[in-house]
């Protein structure tokens, strides 16, 4: 996840600890007293991530207008307005994206709920542009592909209940492939909220807030998840459905 120091509204290389060889021939003024505590740590801040690949990547899938509006606009509010909340609490920065989100019941109540709605906006869309690439989609690969046809029959029928679930979700959300029990199960989530909340590593996810296709697809969701599947990057899927297993 992308990060940067130095998030606070000052840094400790910014402040000037050094003092001048006074003049004898001139009183010596009382120096000011400098409070190292009120000199914030170097904290770790978080950054919006760059596109792995080019807004047209996508096409005719995605389009551009909508790639920009969302990696831009959107996936950039969420990171600013999570520094922001950090801001109230810089030794939480020295934390993942992912271990915030994991751990929102430890967090301060006064920013836990910017924390849930921003931090898991930036962890999902982090993950979201990853698990796509151009001249992606086809059938599933690798390990993922036997499971896919071991819990769901064939990938068309594991297709057909991701979309259909993920279609129902009601406003906005997101629709999750999860590795639970030994088996792959098919769950929505509500607005930003992600599955390791709940202690499930998702291994594929697909956002369905209006930002993700309206310019495109307007009202029709299921045509975006029907499409959208021609986008997906089995490698990184197999990358993702290793890690759920551990």
């Amino acid at each position: 996840m992308g990060r940067s120091r130095c998030a606070s509204r000052f840094c400790p290389s910014m402040v000037s600890l050094t003092r001048s060889t006074p003049d004898p021939g001139k009183p010596v003024p009382d120096s000011p007293q400098v409070d190292e505590g009120s000199i914030q740590e170097d904290i770790l801040a978080y950054e919006l991530p760059p596109l792995p690949y080019d807004y047209a990547a996508l096409e005719p899938h995605i389009d551009v207008e909508t790639m920009k509006l969302h990696h831009d606009k959107h996936h950039a509010t969420y990171v600013n307005n999570l520094n922001g909340a950090i801001e109230k609490h810089p030794e939480l920065g020295k934390q993942s994206p992912e271990d915030l989100v994991r751990n929102l019941s430890t967090i301060p109540e006064d920013i836990r709920t910017v924390v849930r709605n921003n931090g898991g906006g930036h962890v999902n869309h982090t993950m979201f542009w990853a698990i796509m690439k151009p001249k992606g989609g086809g059938d599933p690969t690798g390990k993922i592909a036997d499971q896919i046809k071991k819990d769901f029959g064939s990938f068309a029928d594991f297709k057909k209940l991701f979309n259909e679930t993920t279609a129902k979700q009601f406003g906005s959300g997101w629709g999750w492939l999860i590795f639970e029990g030994g088996k792959l199960k098919v769950v929505t989530t509500p607005n930003q909220d992600n599955p390791i909340t709940q202690g499930h590593y998702p291994i594929l996810g697909n956002d369905v807030w209006e930002h993700a296709y309206y310019l495109k697809y307007q009202n029709k969701r299921p045509d975006y998840l029907a499409a959208w599947w021609g986008t997906v990057n089995w490698d990184e899927v197999n990358k993702r459905f290793e890690h759920a297993q551990k």
